[in-house]
C-alpha cells in the first residue's frame, strides 16, 4: 500500500511539482473554454480600439474633434438635451470652420479640389439649421397613380407644387406667372430637351439650328446633338450665326459661365427664344424686374440647392408649346416623380415663409446672399494677391427684393489666366484644382469656370491655394 501510494505520488509529479489527479482533464477543459471566450473579447476590444484610433487620427487631420454621444432616449427631456448638444456641436464646428477659413488644415495641401461641376452643397448648412421643417412623410399607398390632375394640361404636375411655384415667384418678383402654363420636368435639362422638341418645325427638310452666344453653357451642344435628331442641331455661337431661316436661340441670364445678364443677339424675325433663368435669384444677381418671356426655364437645384430632387419647371405662354413639351416628357419618362414634386413643394413653401418673417436671420435668400458675398470677396482678394488671374467686374444694381444695391455674385467664377498661361485648366490641375476649361464653352482655353457652390471646407482650401500661387 505504501509502495502504491508512493508510486502514485511519483507518477503525479510534473516537472517537480505535485498535481492533483483530477485537475489535468478539468484544467484542459477550463483552459479551452477560457481561451475561446477571451479570444472573442480580445478580438472585439482590439477592433474597437483600432476603429477609434483611426477616427481620432482622421479628425485630428481635419483640425477638428467629433465626440461620441451615447444616448438613451427615455423621454422628451432627454431628447431635448440631445438636440441641444447636437446644435452646440454644429455651432462649434461652423465657428471653427469660419475662423480658420484661410488656414489650410493638415493634409489639405495634397488634396484635390474638384470645382468642375456646380454641385450646390453650400446650401446644406442652411437646411440643417431648418431641421424638420422640410421633412415629409408619404404613406406607401398614396400617390400611386400616374396622374396628378387629369384636367390640367400638364397632367403629371402636382397642384401643390404648382401653387408654391407661383407663390415663390410672386414673393421674389423674378418672373411673371400670370397667363402662363407650368410644365414640370426632371430638372431643367429635360425641360430644355422638351422645349427643343416643342419649338422645332416638323415640316422643314433640314433640322432647325440651335445657337447661344459664347461663352455658352457647356452642356447645350452635347444635349442638343446627343440624339442626332432630324428636328434640331447645334449651330454654335449665336454671334456668328448668319444662316437664313428659322432658328432657336438660348438666352441664359445670368449667364453660365460668366455671370453676365444676357439678351438675344441674333437679329432676325425667324427665331424663337428659350430663356434659361436658372440663376435669376437674389443670391446671385439683383432682381430688377420680373422676367416676362414666352418660355422661361427654372430649376430647384440652383434656386434652393436641392439638386438631388431632379426637379425643374417651365413657365410657358403659348398653349401649343406647353402641350408639346408635356407630350415630350410623357414620351420620355411618362411624367415626373410625385415624391420629388411634393418634397420640392414643401421646400419652396419654407423659403417663401422665411422671406415673409420679420427675422432676416431665417430668410433663405438673406443667408444665401451673405454666403455668396463672402465667397466672392475672398476670391477677389486671392486673385489680387496672386497676380496671375482675373475675374469679371459687374456694375452694381438695385435689388428690389433685398432692397439693397450690390454687384452680381454668380454661382460660377469665370476666371482668366493672365500672362503666358495658355491652358488655364491644365495649369490649375497641376495645383490640384479641377475646373472646366474655356474650350467647353466655345472660347479661349485661357478661361476656366469655377463652381462657387461647394462646401465651406473645399472652398476655403481652394481660396488658400489660389492665394499662394505666384507668378
Amino acid at each position: 500500500m505504501k509502495g502504491q501510494k508512493k508510486a502514485s505520488r511519483k507518477d503525479s509529479k510534473t516537472n517537480g511539482y505535485l498535481t492533483p489527479k483530477f485537475s489535468l482533464s478539468k484544467m484542459a477543459t477550463l483552459l479551452s473554454v477560457f481561451s475561446v471566450r477571451n479570444l472573442l473579447v480580445l478580438s472585439l476590444a482590439l477592433n474597437v480600439s483600432l476603429i477609434l484610433r483611426v477616427m481620432l487620427l482622421h479628425d485630428s487631420q481635419n483640425g477638428s474633434f467629433n465626440g461620441f454621444f451615447f444616448e438613451e432616449q427615455n423621454g422628451p427631456q432627454e431628447e431635448a438635451h440631445a438636440s441641444k448638444r447636437r446644435r452646440l456641436s454644429s455651432s462649434v464646428s461652423s465657428s471653427s470652420s469660419s475662423s480658420s477659413s484661410l488656414t489650410m488644415a493638415q493634409g489639405d495641401e495634397d488634396r484635390v479640389i474638384n470645382l468642375d461641376h456646380g454641385d450646390p452643397t453650400m446650401y446644406e448648412s442652411y437646411w440643417q439649421k431648418m431641421g424638420d421643417e422640410t421633412t415629409i412623410l408619404i404613406p406607401g399607398w398614396q400617390f400611386m397613380s400616374y396622374f396628378s390632375d387629369a384636367t390640367n394640361l400638364c397632367w403629371f404636375l402636382e397642384p401643390e407644387f404648382a401653387k408654391q411655384i407661383v407663390r415663390l415667384h410672386k414673393v421674389v418678383g423674378n418672373a411673371v406667372t400670370e397667363n402662363r402654363y407650368i410644365v414640370v420636368g426632371t430638372g431643367s435639362t429635360q425641360l430644355f430637351q422638351a422645349a427643343l422638341y416643342a419649338l422645332s418645325p416638323t415640316t422643314e427638310a433640314d433640322p432647325i439650328s440651335v445657337v447661344s452666344a459664347a461663352p455658352y453653357y457647356s452642356s447645350y451642344p452635347v444635349i442638343t446633338d446627343c440624339l442626332k435628331s432630324r428636328l434640331y442641331e447645334w449651330a454654335g455661337d449665336a454671334r456668328s450665326f448668319s444662316k437664313n431661316g428659322p432658328y432657336i436661340e438660348i438666352v441664359t441670364s445670368p449667364n453660365n459661365p460668366d455671370g453676365y445678364a444676357r439678351h438675344s443677339v441674333v437679329n432676325s424675325r425667324d427665331g424663337t427664344l428659350i430663356h434659361d433663368l436658372a440663376y435669376y435669384w437674389p443670391q446671385y444677381t439683383p432682381i430688377s424686374s420680373p422676367a416676362n418671356y414666352d418660355l422661361m426655364l427654372f430649376t430647384v437645384s440652383k434656386s434652393t440647392g436641392h439638386a438631388g430632387m431632379r426637379i425643374g419647371w417651365a413657365l410657358v405662354k403659348d398653349e401649343d408649346v406647353a402641350r408639346k413639351m408635356t407630350k415630350y416628357i410623357e414620351l420620355n419618362t411618362i411624367g415626373v416623380s410625385k415624391d420629388s414634386q411634393l418634397r420640392a413643394a414643401v421646400v419652396l413653401k419654407v423659403i417663401s415663409n422665411s422671406c415673409e418673417r420679420p427675422n432676416e436671420v431665417d430668410s433663405f435668400f438673406e443667408f444665401s446672399y451673405h454666403h455668396m458675398a463672402k465667397r466672392w470677396k475672398q476670391l477677389r482678394q486671392a486673385v489680387h494677391q496672386s497676380g496671375l488671374f482675373s475675374v469679371p467686374d459687374f456694375p452694381p444694381q438695385l435689388c428690389k427684393f433685398l432692397n439693397r444695391v450690390f454687384e452680381p455674385q454668380p454661382a460660377f467664377a469665370w476666371l482668366k489666366c493672365e500672362g503666358e498661361i495658355e491652358d488655364c485648366e491644365s495649369f490649375l490641375r497641376s495645383k490640384r484644382i479641377l475646373t472646366r476649361g474655356g474650350k467647353h464653352f466655345g472660347v479661349s482655353p485661357k478661361y476656366v469656370r469655377i463652381s462657387m457652390l461647394d462646401r465651406d471646407k473645399n472652398y476655403d482650401t481652394f481660396i488658400e491655394r489660389m492665394s499662394m500661387i505666384r507668378a
